[in-house]
């Protein structure tokens, strides 16, 4: 029996692998625990193992990739289409081996230790940010409740907390104002937190090579750059700069039948978190961008005279985007002479 290809349904606490021969049939099944798979795998000489890019799939294909078996991930959204019939482990697993058999299909790239601790830092922040976000939206309606308003803005509303609990003779319940110290309390701590970890992103993004190059790109700071290290590495999976921007969602989304073209709003695939990151950077760097007397200045102005502000600021994401995939792969930094040739 010659295996060739191995598919593995991952699971918390059971997995199902099919094999596949040279012909593509199913000569093995297999149910086990996940921590019985790399023993499985160690009996068999080095074949191609394929997995969806799920929790867990990047750890367990370094360990597999040690074996000297080659590691494929895919979306789970292309394999889909192979499942035959009613879905089951089983036929996931078999559906998993026949994916990556297709040579059209497109694969993740394994991750190493270091990009998967870099992305759960930012995990955890962006949890925190919510959690801060709630917790001020709460305050908020408590206040209104009182019949007090304070302007938006979380710094101004910050302020304007603070100085009602320092007036005495505001807020008449002490019940209430316990209650407000304590919530204030609460923020506080949540901002020293997410106030150590952008630091930690800060020195993580001086000293990383690709991240470093990364923030010399208007827009792009030590936040998005960190994220962008994590989640594309040297962008090696990425043939061309419009990939890059099209595999995070900020081209436009086309739905094309009987020869007649039509394009929609962006397609808001992949990352959601890198695509806001860098919808905001490209929002908070396009005034300086447009006033610029440079070919990425003069293509900002001409879009901006004919296009709504929120689709400047997507295309300029998007042309981020592009800068970074050649900052990656070219291994230099961002000159702004050379805006013109990454169009």
């Amino acid at each position: 029996m010659t295996i060739v290809m191995i598919g593995i349904d991952l699971g918390k606490n059971s997995c199902s692998v099919a094999a596949l021969d040279e012909q593509g049939a199913v000569v093995l099944r297999r149910r086990m625990r996940p921590a019985s798979i790399a023993s499985f795998a160690a009996k068999y000489m080095p074949c191609t193992v394929a997995m969806e890019a799920c929790c867990g799939a990047h750890y367990l294909g370094r360990l597999l990739l040690a074996q000297g078996h080659t590691v494929k991930l895919m979306p789970p959204e292309y394999v889909r289409p192979y499942v035959k019939a009613q879905k089951n482990d089983d036929r996931d697993a078999e559906a998993i081996a026949e994916a990556a058999t297709r040579p059209t299909m497109r694969f993740v790239e394994l991750k190493s230790q270091e990009q998967l601790d870099i992305q759960s830092l930012h995990r955890v922040r962006s949890r925190l940010v919510r959690a801060r976000t709630t917790l001020i939206n709460q305050v908020r309606a408590v206040l209104l409740e009182r019949g007090i308003t304070a302007a938006q803005g979380r710094r101004k509303f910050e302020k304007a907390l603070d100085e009602m609990l320092a007036d005495d003779n505001l807020l008449v319940s002490s019940r209430l104002r316990d209650l407000l110290v304590d919530m204030r309390a609460e923020w506080a701590a949540l901002d020293r937190r997410i106030d150590a970890q952008d630091q930690e992103f800060a020195q993580l993004a001086r000293t990383d090579e690709v991240a470093k190059r990364l923030t010399t790109i208007p827009g792009i700071g030590a936040l998005n750059a960190t994220a962008l290290v994590a989640a594309v590495g040297r962008a090696e999976a990425f043939g061309q700069a419009r990939d890059l921007g099209a595999w995070l969602g900020l081209v436009p989304r086309q739905h094309t039948t009987g020869g007649k073209p039509r394009l929609l709003g962006i397609s808001k695939r992949g990352n959601t978190y890198l695509r806001t990151l860098l919808i905001h950077g490209a929002r908070a760097a396009l005034p300086s961008l447009a006033k610029g007397d440079t070919a990425l200045g003069e293509w900002l102005r001409g879009l901006q005279a004919r296009c709504h502000h929120n689709t400047v600021v997507v295309a300029l994401a998007n042309k981020l985007a592009r800068i970074v995939w050649v900052l990656m792969r070219r291994e230099t930094v961002f000159l702004v002479q050379r805006a013109a040739s990454v169009r």
